[in-house]
């Protein structure tokens, strides 16, 4: 593995702030202590920085040479709201808060770059050292967006990086195309008409139509979708009634749905709802149909993800890169970045938890699990990818 040594050399004062961050965490567009330290830390080492972007966002500007060529590098800061089960002495000091996803991690390996590059300009054009709010559900990326990042920080291209528990530590994965889903959510209410349950005639009868709607949705996936697509449709929620002896008015099902191709997409919501509308039509009721989509799927574009695996085979080996890696159904706001630029998302192995420290929970190492925390080996491997993506495409290539 060839790492940057003065990186190496400056892994405890990452860990330090790592750390820091895990103990503090803040939700959604709560940032503000998490974006005043970056912005604190950005100003130390000389690097101009763009405050208020996404609201709590942070963007440093770090130039040099003639060349107006130019690269953003993305991380998260944002925290979960779960109560945490680790009690390790930088355990979260907010109850029901927690950095249960990496992003403590995230910034500390990009503010791990912005130091290195700051001080070892080998490069012609600008690095944009991207922190970014909101990407649990608040579409932060987009926010950004919507503020100007792209017109105030014209770049060529975007990266983003997130951990992956179960990936070996020094290994990275990586798939151009569709690496991880979108995020959708559907409320649907069936109307119908109460009655007593000893006179179920008297009465339309929502729960029925509700079991009818959760088993033909299933067939959407099973019928309607390409065998050589990928789709989830998952009910979770259902809400009716409130006595054994009364059927009630209306029935609730809740649920989330996942593709990789806005075209699969499409297909599902339409199937949905006209299933939902002509079933509760055949019983003599209606729907209130809701679906919300959250994140669009994240597509990784072929010549970025090509770059990126080089610049990871030159840093870990050929062996420690899976250009192939299974994608996610997981889901990941960076994909509104990668509509609007070019670029590349990997993950990058958190292990399998024997790292954490004394105190840790009971429970897995998985991302959204209180018994998580980020390994902070990771902090030199990812801070050394992120400076030598910039550094080679800021020099390779022609101005």
């Amino acid at each position: 593995m060839k790492l940057i040594d003065p990186i190496i050399q400056f892994h405890n004062e990452l860990q330090a702030i790592r750390r820091d961050i895990h103990a503090h965490p803040e939700l959604s567009y709560e940032e503000n202590r998490t974006s005043d330290l970056v912005a604190k830390k950005l100003a130390e080492w000389g690097i101009p920085i763009l405050l208020g972007m996404g609201g709590t966002g942070v963007v440093g500007v770090i130039g040099n040479g003639s060349s107006k060529r130019a690269i953003g590098l993305r991380a998260d800061m944002d925290a979960l709201p779960m109560q945490e089960l680790n009690t390790f002495e930088h355990t979260s000091r907010h109850q029901g808060k927690m950095h249960a996803c990496g992003h403590d991690g995230h910034t500390a390996m990009l503010l791990g770059a912005a130091h290195y590059l700051s001080r070892n300009r080998n490069f012609d054009g600008t690095v944009y050292v991207i922190f970014q709010p909101a990407e649990e559900g608040g579409r932060g990326a987009e926010k950004m967006m919507q503020d100007g990042l792209f017109e105030k920080c014209p770049m060529d291209a975007v990266f983003g990086m997130h951990n992956w528990p179960g990936l070996a530590v020094g290994a990275f994965g990586v798939t151009s195309g569709a690496m991880m889903a979108s995020s959708n959510e559907f409320e649907v209410t069936v109307k119908a008409r109460g009655a007593h349950a000893a006179q179920p005639h008297k009465g339309i009868d929502p729960i029925m139509i509700a079991v009818q709607l959760a088993q033909s949705w299933q067939t959407i996936v099973s019928r309607n979708v390409n065998p050589n697509d990928a789709a989830v449709l998952s009910i979770t929620q259902i809400h009716a009634g409130s006595a054994t002896n009364v059927i009630p008015d209306d029935a609730t099902l809740i649920g989330t749905v996942r593709t990789f191709s806005s075209n699969v997409l499409d297909m599902m919501e339409n199937r949905m709802r006209a299933i939902a509308e002509h079933t509760a039509a055949a019983f003599d009721a209606e729907v209130d149909f809701k679906f919300h989509r959250n994140y669009p799927p994240l597509i990784n574009h072929p010549e970025q993800t090509a770059f990126a695996v080089e610049v990871l085979r030159g840093i870990v080996g050929d062996a420690q890169v899976n250009a192939a890696i299974e994608p996610t159904m997981g889901a990941e706001d960076f994909a509104f970045m990668l509509q609007n630029k070019p670029g590349c998302y990997v993950f990058i192995g958190n292990g399998e938890g024997d790292h954490r420290n004394a105190g840790h929970g009971l429970g897995p190492c998985n991302l959204h699990n209180p018994s998580y925390d980020f390994n902070d080996t990771l902090l030199p491997i990812g801070a050394t990818y992120w400076v030598r993506l910039a550094e080679t495409y800021l020099q390779s290539r022609p101005a």
